[in-house]
């Protein structure tokens, strides 16, 4: 029971979660706790008074019959331990919440050290025992560490490593990867603690745990960040110049030397990766260091400063110190975003030549995602052309043409496999030729530049894949000339047109002799139909018509006489 929710604590957020959606998840944690709490308390009849009156009640060894009274207890402590996550969030923006954290995490050790007093108990068993210890011990660890109080914090947490290890290797394999992943997650904080002791060595193994794993989460990620940045900035106070293609620079912007000095760090730290998802992680962090480098040597380059030292001493051509250092940097910014999109194509092409049949939950890679990646590099490679200071270098733009020679090559190379996919043969064909001419061209000019090619896509594979591919794409459009006819069969049942459109043509249609045989349209549509004329009379308005005026009858005069004469007949 204890082991589950040593686990549910140990709740694991992905390091690129925002501050938004980690503050939901562990909100939603919190929820689910007190919502299991409150059904516990309903099925077990462990009320706390009524509507009217509270009445408090603990878990005692007598009502340990049920193992869920156990459970009662656990989540008291998971809620208040989720709470105090959320709080750990929310008090980077409002400082005053950490009081309430605290609190928090005493109600969270409070409750898992009743938890333990109760597994004291004869009834429960000694690995459920064993794991309350565990987990009493690391929730004291979390308060001791917010506390700093760093002898008493790590004492904890090696009491926790100690426990979990020996359950790992007390149980079978499937248990022990459980407990092992505890122990992965527990190490950061013994490792932080004993650097604040005086531990200088675990500075080093913290810095590559931090990067092997592109991030760390939990309580420790924040001040791990702000220990290796006080660590690279002690040691950036004797950091001076740097020199880069034959040049030296005198370097006096602070957050700019820490940058150099962790650069060779993540750069060893990405060639270590394993996983694809680490290595992106790694590059993500490092562009974003970059950037706020570029940014900070920027608010150096004034605009007026930019017009009065852009040359030095009448020399044209020649960039000032700062504003060459804003290229080298400038420079490591662009690389490492072309070799973090090399990676990612090398990714998705891994995943075209292993690709399973279409699934339609989820999306299968394309040759058009490898062209967008292509595009990017090679937008990347024009800016790197066009840094300042370097206008001159022409080793440095010849070896930047090699590289936009190779991912021209393969940015070609994919569209001709796209245009394979909807059968445009010769369109393909064009592209393939190309690419060879492309490749030709970096074999021929490549000389004393193949060193910095060796880091590239192999140009001679390439050229190989693609000769095959042309024998390929011929074999395919003389076969698909003969079979145009039966194309164009399946094509017309593919439009489900019925069999009344389709009698000139023979084609072998299955569903014809199903209930559901596609004969004619039904019901048939509408079609016009010739329909009675209208006349219009339009003479009638030029016909002067006869006068009536004799046919009218004549108006009598009325009175007396006339009233008298109609009576009797004598009216005219």
């Amino acid at each position: 029971v204890c082991g589950a929710g040593a686990q549910n604590q140990g709740l694991m957020l992905p390091s690129t979660t925002s501050l938004a959606e980690r503050v939901l998840l562990i909100f939603s944690y919190r929820g689910y706790c007190s919502r299991r709490q409150r059904r516990l308390r309903k099925t077990l009849n462990f009320k706390m008074g009524n509507r009217h009156k509270f009445t408090g009640k603990k878990v005692t060894e007598d009502l340990l019959t049920d193992n869920r009274y156990l459970l009662l207890v656990l989540m008291d402590a998971e809620r208040a331990w989720s709470y105090a996550m959320q709080l750990k969030q929310e008090a980077n923006t409002e400082p005053r919440k950490r009081f309430h954290l605290l609190s928090r995490l005493r109600k969270a050790v409070k409750h898992a050290e009743e938890l333990e007093r109760l597994c004291e108990s004869n009834r429960v068993d000694a690995k459920t025992k064993l794991e309350a210890q565990a987990y009493t011990a690391y929730l004291s660890g979390m308060l001791r560490f917010e506390h700093q109080e760093w002898k008493a914090a790590i004492e904890a947490f090696n009491k926790c490593k100690t426990i979990y290890e020996k359950l790992a290797s007390a149980f079978t394999e499937e248990q022990a990867v459980l407990y092992n992943q505890r122990v992965e997650e527990i190490s950061p904080n013994i490792r932080y603690c004993a650097y604040n002791i005086g531990d200088q060595s675990a500075i080093n193994e913290l810095m590559q745990m931090r990067l092997r794993s592109g991030g760390t989460e939990g309580l420790l990620a924040e001040k791990l960040e702000a220990l290796i940045t006080q660590t690279r900035a002690k040691q950036a106070a004797t950091m001076s110049e740097v020199e880069w293609r034959g040049r030296t620079v005198p370097v006096k912007i602070d957050k700019v030397r820490i940058f150099l000095l962790g650069l060779a760090d993540n750069e060893a730290a990405i060639a270590q990766a394993e996983s694809e998802g680490t290595k992106e992680r790694l590059f993500e962090s490092m562009l974003s260091e970059c950037r706020d480098a570029i940014q900070a040597v920027r608010e150096e380059l004034k605009p007026d400063q930019k017009q009065r030292d852009y040359t030095l001493d009448g020399e044209s051509g020649k960039v000032s110190n700062l504003q060459y250092l804003h290229s080298y940097l400038t420079y490591i910014k662009l690389s490492t975003a072309i070799r973090r999109n090399e990676n990612m194509a090398k990714g998705l092409q891994k995943a075209l030549l292993q690709q399973q049949p279409e699934d339609d939950s989820k999306r299968s890679p394309r040759p058009q995602d490898l062209i967008r990646l292509y595009d990017i590099i090679l937008q990347n490679l024009v800016e790197l052309l066009q840094l300042p200071g370097l206008e001159e270098d022409r080793a440095f733009q010849k070896e930047i043409g090699l590289k936009t020679l190779v991912f021209k090559a393969y940015r070609c190379f994919f569209i001709a496999q796209s245009y394979v996919l909807v059968k445009k043969w010769s369109e393909a064909l064009v592209l393939y030729d190309r690419v060879l001419k492309y490749a030709n061209e970096v074999n021929s000019d490549a000389g004393t530049f193949r060193n910095s090619l060796k880091d590239l896509p192999d140009v001679q594979e390439l050229i190989t894949q693609v000769r095959s591919e042309k024998c390929s794409l011929q074999a395919a459009a003389i076969l698909d000339a003969n079979d145009s006819h039966q194309t164009e069969t399946s094509s017309q049942v593919r439009d489900n047109k019925p069999l009344v459109e389709r009698f000139e043509t023979f084609c072998l249609d299955p569903s014809l002799v199903t209930k559901q045989a596609n004969l004619v349209h039904f019901p048939p549509g509408f079609q016009p139909i010739p329909c009675k004329p209208l006349f219009f009379d339009l003479a009638l308005n030029h016909v002067a018509f006869p006068p009536l005026e004799d046919k009218l009858e004549q108006k009598t005069k009325s009175g007396l006489t006339g009233y008298i004469k109609g009576i009797f007949g004598f009216r005219s």
